[in-house]
């Protein structure tokens, strides 16, 4: 495989993380492709035939309501892997899998990655931290959208897609904000307005730029250092923000 494909899969630091010996042997399975923002990969109940491991793509993962109603219950970007966790039993996706922030990412059959976690024990020690760390994102996730007000989810949800993106600059519609935090446009255009007020944010047509990080940790909920804080646990290295304090 060509030197160049070989860093970009390690893009990912998932991949990154992997021993040498682990990442060879699942090298040649790959093929990098492109992410468009807007594209869903699986919808509800789809049979997951592949895994991806984003490099500057931005992936969520949204409950879709009976009604059309939908929130984000989970984010993937260089740090994970998207529909690895769907497929231990039943290979059903859990929600929509929907592209958020346009880029690449390493894509590889279920079968090949299965047939390799099975005789890699350290590979499959990794993604079993992996599995754990998405757990305890998903669990903080829920309780915030449940306890926490607008402004300091609205904060979380900037912080997470900041630690994941190259750039300060974010592309994010009120719109599409306020469906991946299940509340109204106009709560979310009220927050925003705050954040920007405050120098924390500045807005322009379909983007958010990060002015202030500091500030938008200090104003958001503890939900945001603990998730942090749990995949550096279990996955040191794996964020490209510092540490945080």
């Amino acid at each position: 495989m060509p030197q160049g494909l070989n860093a970009k899969h390690r893009t990912n630091r998932l991949l990154a993380a992997l021993e040498p010996d682990d990442f060879a042997t699942l090298e040649p399975h790959f093929e990098v492709i492109s992410l468009a923002r807007g594209q869903v990969l699986y919808e509800p109940g789809d049979v997951i035939g592949h895994v991806y491991f984003p490099h500057e793509a931005i992936i969520s993962l949204v409950n879709v309501m009976e009604d059309g109603a939908t929130n984000e219950v989970a984010v993937f970007g260089r740090e994970g892997v998207v529909g690895l966790l769907s497929v231990l039993v039943t290979r059903e996706a859990f929600g929509r899998y929907l592209v958020q922030m346009t880029g690449s990412a390493s894509r590889i059959a279920f079968e090949q990655l299965n047939e390799v976690r099975n005789t890699r024990p350290k590979l499959r020690q990794l993604f079993m931290n992996y599995g754990e760390a998405f757990l305890a994102q998903t669990f903080q996730t829920v309780s915030c959208n449940a306890l926490h007000p607008v402004e300091a989810r609205c904060c979380r949800w900037i912080l997470a897609m900041h630690d994941r993106a190259e750039g300060d600059t974010l592309p994010l519609t009120h719109e599409f904000l306020s469906e991946m935090l299940g509340v109204q446009r106009s709560s979310v255009s009220v927050v925003t307005r705050t954040l920007q007020t405050a120098g924390l944010i500045r807005q322009s047509r379909g983007s958010i730029t990060v002015l202030d990080r500091a500030g938008l940790e200090e104003t958001t909920c503890e939900c945001y250092g603990k998730i942090r804080r749990v995949y550096q646990r279990l996955l040191p290295g794996t964020y490209s923000q510092p540490p945080l304090g």
